[in-house]
């Protein structure tokens, strides 16, 4: 059902991952900080397992299987980091993960994602193709399917990032997040209102894809533009299905969503990479504009 999640779901989410995940480090970054006059601080989720936050949500999210689930096994669509939690996730749990990804998948995300043993199935040419596939294939074969973010568990997992920002800096005054279907987001946000109510929660998305940012605009969903644009940040680039529970977190919590060009973007990500030494993806980088 469409339930809501809580702060206490989160708190039991941060319980049960601590054996998968990292708490990921808070540092100041001193070239960002200059830059806006102010203390910006990063949480670098890219020093992650499997180098993206997303682990966090799938873990929680499969650790709460039945036995039967877990004996009928569990499938998803990404060609990214979503895909590789799972297959990561189906390993360390001991029970079969398929992903289903794009035929025009990079060989580099593909590697990624069979090197934790999951089976791979290549279908269609763009990720709404690969995504019909895949429920298509969780029916006839009676796999769960795992959603990349329209999932209670999943949005709790995500939100231990906020406990984690808190706790680490209880004067926050701010916290930028990237967002795509908004699973992040979602979760970071009733995680930091709850604790600290007047905290901001700024969401950034890429013009590319403005989905969530369109949609809160409209008070409803909206559809994508268009299929498969070309963005750097592939990881921001899906649409957000019917009934999200991401997109009503989001008009509850979420202060506010803002946009960023493609060219800024890919600005960030070098950088980053410059003057933290940190190498981060298109969809992370979006959230330490200047």
């Amino acid at each position: 059902g469409n339930k809501m999640v809580t702060l206490k779901d989160i708190q039991e989410a941060q319980k049960a991952i601590v054996p998968y995940a990292n708490c990921t480090p808070l540092n100041r970054s001193k070239f960002l900080s200059d830059l806006c006059s102010a203390d910006v601080f990063l949480k670098l989720e890219n020093l992650q397992v499997t180098h993206s936050f997303k682990i966090r949500g799938v873990i929680n999210k499969l650790l709460h299987l039945s036995a039967e689930e877990k004996a009928q096994g569990v499938i998803t669509a990404s060609a990214g980091n979503h895909g590789q939690a799972v297959a990561f996730g189906g390993q360390k749990l001991g029970f079969s993960a398929k992903i289903v990804v794009p035929t025009t998948t990079p060989k580099i995300r593909v590697d990624g994602i069979k090197k934790y043993g999951a089976e791979l199935i290549l279908f269609g040419e763009t990720y709404p193709e690969a995504e019909r596939k895949a429920k298509e294939l969780a029916q006839s074969e009676g796999r769960l399917y795992i959603s990349p973010y329209n999932d209670p568990l999943i949005v709790a997992g995500h939100g231990t990032i906020g406990l984690e920002v808190i706790d680490e800096l209880p004067k926050v005054d701010a916290v930028l997040v990237p967002v795509g279907g908004g699973g992040l987001i979602s979760g970071i946000a009733i995680a930091v209102k709850n604790l600290k109510s007047n905290v901001q929660v700024i969401g950034v998305q890429s013009e590319a894809v403005p989905i969530m940012f369109e949609s809160l605009k409209a008070g409803k969903i909206v559809p994508p533009h268009r299929h498969n644009p070309k963005t750097i940040a592939e990881g921001l680039s899906g649409g957000i299905e019917k009934g999200s529970i991401t997109f009503s977190i989001s008009q509850r919590y979420v202060d506010e969503v803002v946009l960023v060009r493609e060219e800024t973007l890919r600005q960030a990500v070098y950088l980053l990479w410059k003057n933290e030494k940190q190498v981060v993806e298109g969809s992370g980088a979006a959230g330490s504009r200047g």
